[in-house]
């Protein structure tokens, strides 16, 4: 998932899914700090995962990868 916004600062993709936290560039803005801690937890709870992932440009790309479905 991508979006053009200002980006996050690599130096706090650790901290972007926790809830509340709003990353300094943000706190001007609308928002709450829960829309990625919503992310990792709903991936989590179907075993998978969330994370920031490096991208060229603008705007952050966070990244979810599932296991494989039993069939």
């Amino acid at each position: 998932v991508r979006d053009r916004g200002p980006g996050i600062p690599e130096h706090e993709w650790g901290s972007v899914f926790e809830r509340f936290y709003r990353s300094e560039d943000a706190r001007s803005s609308p928002g709450s700090g829960l829309g990625l801690s919503i992310v990792r937890h709903v991936a989590n709870s179907f075993g998978g995962t969330a994370q920031v992932i490096a991208q060229n440009g603008p705007g952050t790309a966070v990244e979810l990868s599932f296991p494989p479905l039993d069939e």
